[in-house]
């Protein structure tokens, strides 16, 4: 557990400078490409899961994954896009299952999970890029607070699991993880809203920042908890491999692609600027 901790500083102490640059220096596009790029490898994390051994699916899966990201990127406020988008995926679903049947006994699964799939990761990771883009000058710290809630909430629950964990969350799922762990991921998700409610998002009232930490914290950890139940049912430790003690993409995701939808709500529907 030390070592894996030692890992996990020493990824996150090169990888946050370089997001931070890209996203406070860089042209939103480059952003948006920087995320295409990781849900790339997300999709074929996933799609490895959900479609072992076929190649060609776990392929054809990264495709719809990513046009609905482009989808989202280039029309995402468009009504008609999202309804072509959300009537389609369901067809083309079932139209790759029955390209590559395989065994007919997880035919149904997956026809679900190729539906199911690109919406997931390409619309949590769309939400992600959007945040950037349409917050305008506040953009990038929306961006930090969807990474915050996500990041102070895995590492509350980290150490308060780890010190006072007693009492297991969903041992079915994940049996590491405890009530208390997830009331210290709450409450550290609280205070990372506050942080940037404080330090770098002014325009972000402390009531809603409180209000967003909650229920974002809260949900993000069901996030968490959903990416378990998805490798636990496949029977794998983590989604791959890419970044040092912290397994692969959909590992370091799970719970932001629910903070981040979250917050991008909470801009669309709820924020005065």
């Amino acid at each position: 557990m030390r070592s894996n901790l030692i890992q996990r500083l020493f990824a996150a102490a090169i990888a946050i400078p370089l997001l931070l640059a890209l996203l406070y220096l860089g042209p939103p596009w480059g952003w948006a490409v920087f995320l295409a790029v990781a849900t790339s490898v997300g999709a074929l994390e996933l799609f490895g899961m959900t479609h072992p051994e076929d190649r060609p699916s776990q392929v054809s899966g990264l495709a719809m994954t990513l046009v609905v990201y482009g989808v989202l990127w280039r029309w995402g406020t468009d009504p008609r896009a999202l309804l072509v988008l959300l009537l389609s995926l369901p067809i083309a679903g079932m139209l790759l299952t029955l390209a590559r049947l395989g065994d007919i006994n997880s035919a149904a699964l997956r026809v679900a999970a190729a539906t199911f799939g690109p919406l997931y990761l390409g619309g949590g990771m769309a939400a992600l890029a959007l945040l950037r883009r349409d917050a305008g000058d506040d953009g990038p710290g929306f961006v930090v607070l969807a990474l915050t809630l996500s990041w102070f909430s895995d590492t509350g629950a980290y150490f308060a699991g780890r010190f006072l964990g007693k009492h297991k969350l969903y041992e079915a799922v994940s049996p590491k993880k405890t009530i208390e762990g997830a009331i210290g991921g709450l409450v550290f998700a609280v205070l990372g809203a506050l942080v940037g409610h404080f330090l770098y998002l002014r325009s972000l009232p402390a009531l809603d920042a409180i209000v967003l930490g909650v229920v974002a914290g809260a949900l993000g950890q069901a996030g968490d908890l959903g990416e378990s139940l998805l490798k636990r049912s496949v029977n794998v430790k983590d989604s791959g491999g890419i970044i040092p003690g912290h397994g692969g993409i959909l590992d370091r995701v799970d719970a932001l692609l629910v903070t981040a939808t979250l917050t991008y709500f909470y801009i669309l529907f709820w924020w005065q600027h």
